[in-house]
């Protein structure tokens, strides 16, 4: 042996194994892109499974994505609308609530589903690993679909009330992003928190519909005083509900300042939910 390797013995050596070495992410780590898409074809499977699940099983199918804020709004606009006169600014009370329930039933749906997403995969999270951030991330982006069906409806409303588009529709799609990264957000801290208090999920439903009437869908930010108007736009949604109705009916000024407010608050969330939400994961198998 002259301690040189024939071409025939390279070929009859046994490859390397690769190894991966999972090491626990660090609290303030950037979001895993990488991995995320390493694993896309997971992703995918979770967002599927959360569509199929979502209406197995049911007599109407995701006609209840229209149903749900279609009786939402003829409840509203009798109570609201009608009863208590609350104004609309210039818009039929119909079409100024429906706009905003629009973005608030998508976030609503996208937090409920989020905030359980980690308890209801806890038997996946023991046995295997994977980014646990796909699947919140999942969560949130299959609501996309009952989104987009409850669209439609907004869309014969406004051929009722022959309203035609304006060009502000340009803007639904960064309304739209704005309203995902916000349930993702908040859905982070709550799915982290979830696995480890169940009280979480006691407290949801009470927060959701605080929530709600804290963001308006039912009445317009002009009814708040101009001075204050900067504390209220600290709630998210107040941005993103005042957008998308801005961006759906093109009515009135944009709302520069309550959405670029709205939208700082909602990129410290999601940064700050990123960080907790890793931060857990390094525990959540011995936890959950």
């Amino acid at each position: 042996m002259n301690g040189t390797t024939t071409l025939a013995e390279t070929a009859t050596l046994p490859a390397k194994p690769q190894v991966m070495r999972i090491t626990p992410p660090s609290s303030w780590s950037a979001i895993p892109f990488a991995e995320l898409w390493a694993y896309r074809e997971l992703l995918y499977f979770f967002v599927w499974r959360d569509i199929k699940v979502r209406y197995k099983q049911t007599a109407i199918g995701a006609a209840w994505a229209i149903l749900q804020p279609f009786l939402t709004m003829l409840i509203f606009t009798l109570f609201f609308g009608k009863l208590a006169h609350v104004p609309s600014e210039g818009l039929p009370y119909p079409i100024f609530s429906y706009s905003g329930l629009l973005p608030w039933m998508y976030f609503a749906a996208s937090l409920q589903s989020s905030t359980n997403t980690i308890i209801e995969n806890q038997r996946l999270i023991t046995k295997i690993y994977f980014p646990r951030l796909a699947l919140p991330l999942s969560s949130v982006v299959s609501g996309l679909v009952d989104f987009g069906i409850s669209f439609l409806m907004f869309a014969a409303m406004m051929v009722y009330y022959q309203m035609r588009p304006a060009w502000t529709m340009l803007w639904i799609p960064a309304f739209l992003l704005l309203a995902l990264l916000t349930a993702l957000g908040v859905g982070l801290w709550l799915s982290a928190l979830n696995a480890i208090y169940r009280d979480v999920r006691y407290v949801l439903p009470f927060l959701v519909q605080f929530w709600l009437f804290a963001s308006p869908v039912v009445y317009p930010t002009s009814l708040m005083s101009p001075k204050w108007r900067w504390v209220y736009a600290l709630n998210p949604m107040t941005g993103v509900i005042e957008g998308f109705r801005w961006a759906l009916v093109g009515h009135g000024n944009p709302p520069v300042r309550l959405v670029a407010i709205s939208s700082g608050v909602v990129l410290l969330v999601l940064l700050s939910g990123l960080a907790y939400f890793q931060k857990m994961e390094t525990t959540v198998a011995d936890v959950v």
